[in-house]
């Protein structure tokens, strides 16, 4: 084997091990159908998998062929995916466990997405972009329509599928514009015709952009393309439904990043108007409708439309301290939000236990599971932006980043979005004091989805005491950009 051989295998291992995973555990279903066997299987490729990051970061940067690339960049986001889906795998078992169906292909189909997620992160070249992307979709429309006993899993698959569909459509046909006009497909190739002003800037070229930023911002639920995330979010499975809002949002947000660096987008200035007024819109309506909400998986899912647009606001300032804001952002709202589903997850893993739905259900929380309800209020102070958690972190980067471009409507929007999210997210913790009892008891949570929560609970406070970490492998990511 040539050196460069050694390297490239090297540099992606994370994402072989992702699809060795996904093949042991379609291995072992076919010998035997075992729930613990095939979470123990996929949790074991998964934690390999992420452990590979290392040895692919002394490798790195590479290219895998002329359509990903191996970079810095891409191993901070897949290390992000990769804890998020290892969590969730963890979290699924005693989800799972009490529901009558299938329970063994779940861990088939959650490395299968993660692998599609990861691969995004890479991608280097619209082709590439748009098979990860499609790989990604497939396999969530199975997870998320994965509990069959009841209507609103069903209904949440198929809205998912049809508007997703839409999302495709939207994505082909700014691909095939963006060729037509510049007969290049590959970012860097893209970057160098925009920044040689080879006659770009013709309407055929301003649509592409746009359609494909369109495209792109389905998946990222941002408005107006935001109409599928409270159905969707409400009728998947709880881990399914932190899966999403996770995994699938750092994946989305890594392409358009780097679409937007690499291929010199930055330079349409049609393009980054409309994703400015699309980011104050989305912290304007996520926010206020979460107010509206009494259901608490609609108010995260209205929640994340917010906090997609406060990332967008340091991805608008440029490729270079901008991209470094919107990484960390985006690590620090998916441990926060992660958790928040986790405890959902939890609760309802419980023996004799439902998925508590209304934020009414949660009343009573603390006297009944104080340290769930200890977890689930440090979340959600998080997500509000309070010190000492790494969502304060998060928005204090968002902000610095506005600020040093002068986009000072969006930050205006984002400081204000912040205050009217602490309102709703405190309503829910004043609930978890009350006195009087919410949804049943049940027996006691299994001891894996406890210490995954309780991981959770120590990173997003770890990286608001100590952010160092965070802010260093951001910005050497951020660095591979250039």
């Amino acid at each position: 084997m040539t050196e460069t051989l050694v390297q490239q295998l090297t540099a992606l291992l994370p994402w072989l091990l992702t699809a060795a995973g996904a093949v042991a555990v379609m291995g072992a279903i076919a010998i035997r159908r075992h729930h613990g066997a095939a979470c123990v299987v996929c949790v074991a490729f998964l934690g390999a998998a992420l452990v590979s990051l290392w040895p692919a970061a002394g490798a790195a940067p590479v290219d895998a062929g002329p359509l990903f690339r191996i970079d810095a960049y891409a191993l901070f986001f897949t290390g992000v995916i990769l804890a998020a889906t290892l969590l969730t795998a963890i979290l699924a078992h005693g989800y799972l466990a009490r529901l009558s169906v299938r329970r063994e292909e779940f861990y088939l189909l959650l490395p299968i997405a993660a692998l599609g997620a990861a691969a995004l992160t890479a991608a280097d070249h619209l082709a590439s972009l748009f098979l990860a992307l499609e790989t990604t979709s497939i396999a969530l429309y199975g997870l998320i329509a994965y509990r069959r006993d009841g209507r609103t899993a069903i209904e949440a698959g198929l809205k998912y599928l049809v508007l997703v569909g839409v999302a495709t459509g939207l994505l082909a046909f700014g691909i095939a514009l963006l060729y037509a006009a510049t007969g290049e497909l590959a970012f860097d190739r893209l970057g160098v015709l925009t920044a040689a002003d080879i006659n770009l800037g013709d309407a055929t070229l301003s649509a592409a952009i746009l359609l494909i930023v369109a495209g792109l911002a389905f998946k990222l639920s941002l408005v107006p393309f935001h109409l599928w995330t409270p159905d969707v979010y409400q009728g998947a499975p709880a881990p399914v439904t932190g899966f999403l809002a996770t995994v699938s949002k750092a994946a989305a947000l890594a392409v358009l990043l780097r679409y937007l660096a690499g291929a010199g987008a930055y330079q349409q200035a049609a393009a980054m108007q409309i994703l400015l007024w699309i980011a104050v819109a989305s912290m304007l309506v996520g926010n206020w409708l979460a107010l509206l909400q009494d259901d608490l998986k609609r108010l995260l899912a209205y929640s994340s439309i917010a906090h997609l647009g406060y990332v967008l606001v340091p991805l608008l300032a440029g490729p270079a301290f901008g991209a470094e804001a919107a990484m960390a952002y985006l690590a620090a709202y998916a441990a926060m939000t992660l958790g928040a589903f986790a405890v959902i997850t939890v609760l309802a893993a419980a023996p004799g236990a439902r998925e508590p739905s209304a934020v009414d259900e949660y009343a009573g929380l603390f006297w009944r599971r104080p340290a769930l309800a200890g977890a689930l209020t440090v979340m959600l102070l998080a997500l509000a932006g309070i010190p000492l958690t790494a969502g304060f972190i998060a928005k204090f980067y968002a902000v610095a980043a506005g600020v040093g471009e002068r986009l000072w409507l969006p930050v205006l929007v984002l400081v204000a979005g912040s205050a009217i999210g602490l309102y709703y997210y405190l309503r829910v913790v004043i609930v978890m004091t009350r006195g009087e009892t919410g949804a049943p008891s049940a027996g006691r949570p299994a001891r894996a989805g406890l210490l995954a929560v309780a991981v959770i609970v120590a990173i997003v406070l770890y990286l608001g005491v100590y952010p160092a970490p965070l802010v260093e492998a951001a910005a050497t990511a951020a660095t591979a950009l250039d």
